[in-house]
């Protein structure tokens, strides 16, 4: 899988989970340029807390794209160390 924004490819990889139709990528599989931290947290009744990137890709912007839960709680531990991706990114094979 890929995810992709602005004509770049933000991570790649073939070992990603599905949780609630959302492709989580290992960390690994980022390229980590792209990415900068964000203040924003949001909250999952059975994920726990989620924090974001934002993505900046040739000189555009977009703000927490990106998310990823740091300490998921029991139910979602197969998606530690992975980030997810929205607004407008594209998860392709």
């Amino acid at each position: 899988m890929k995810a992709i924004w602005n004509g770049t490819v933000l991570a790649e990889s073939d070992d990603t989970v599905v949780v609630e139709g959302n492709h989580y990528f290992p960390v690994e599989s980022i390229s980590r340029e792209l990415f900068e931290f964000s203040p924003t947290t949001s909250v999952c009744p059975w994920k726990g807390t989620a924090s974001y990137y934002s993505l900046v890709v040739n000189g555009q912007r977009n703000a927490d794209a990106c998310w990823y839960y740091p300490e998921p709680k029991p139910a979602a531990s197969e998606i530690k160390g992975r980030v997810a991706f929205w607004r407008g990114v594209q998860v392709v094979p």
